[in-house]
């Protein structure tokens, strides 16, 4: 491998980075690629930008589902491989391909991101992790070949705040955490850092009580049966909600 293309999502863009890597990599040239552009909070993300470049990284901040500019990508790529290639010249051997590991946690839009290289779809995509199955090279062109693999996350969570954004942004499967917790998550962290945007998004009118907040928004969506609040529905529409955008622009990895 010669270059790393890190995937992460701009609207949690510590909580996605997998630590574990930076062991795996060592000093391999990495680019950072922030998905999720189009939903993030851009002051935000454009601080965390700044926070990764100073750390050595080349960033790239990415809308996957219009049409992304992809030349920083290829400019940063060729760059590198220019001078791999000068550097096996000086030792007598020829060029080759450049070699690109793509990773990530699961979700942050690798697959996407993937089909937009080679200009056609060449693996599958969907809004849940688990679609990458396996290891695979993809031919992105006479000079790239693409390693596409599995979405990894690390082994336990010792941050459960972690945990709780992850959920939110569905790098984990639902199974694995209650619904109820992630979706009350979800409401502190929007009371937290953009109270305007849920507040008017469900009409809230008093914020003071977590259960009062899920009844005024039962109240606000009709989720209401046998005249009390259907909380499972609630959540699924906390969610929803969420990863669709209709809470605004979020960030909810704090600088």
């Amino acid at each position: 491998i010669d270059i790393v293309y890190e995937v992460i999502d701009a609207r949690i863009p510590a909580s996605s980075k997998n630590k574990d890597i930076d062991e795996l990599i060592k000093n391999k040239p990495r680019i950072l690629i922030m998905t999720k552009y189009d939903l993030c909070d851009i002051e935000s993300t454009n601080k965390w930008k700044k926070y990764y470049e100073d750390l050595g990284y080349h960033v790239v901040l990415l809308d996957l589902l219009q049409k992304p500019n992809l030349e920083p990508i290829y400019e940063v790529t060729n760059k590198i491989s220019k001078e791999l290639n000068e550097k096996r010249l000086s030792k007598g051997l020829k060029p080759r391909k450049t070699r690109v590991l793509i990773l990530g946690i699961p979700n942050v839009g690798k697959s996407t991101l993937i089909n937009r290289l080679v200009n056609k779809k060449v693996t599958n995509v969907g809004n849940k992790p688990g679609i990458t199955k396996k290891l695979e090279w993809i031919r992105i062109n006479n000079e790239l070949e693409l390693l596409d693999t599995p979405g990894i996350l690390w082994p336990r969570f010792d941050n459960q705040n972690i945990a709780l954004n992850l959920a939110s942004t569905t790098a984990i499967k639902e199974e694995i955490l209650d619904i109820e917790e992630v979706s009350i998550h979800i409401i502190k962290t929007m009371l937290k850092l953009y109270p305007s945007q849920i507040i008017e998004r469900y009409n809230l009118k008093d914020t003071s009580d977590i259960v009062d907040i899920l009844d005024q928004i039962g109240n606000k969506i009709g989720a209401i049966r046998n005249k009390e609040t259907d909380y499972d529905k609630v959540y699924t529409t906390i969610l929803k909600d969420l990863r669709e955008g209709y809470l605004g622009r979020i960030t909810f990895d704090e600088i």
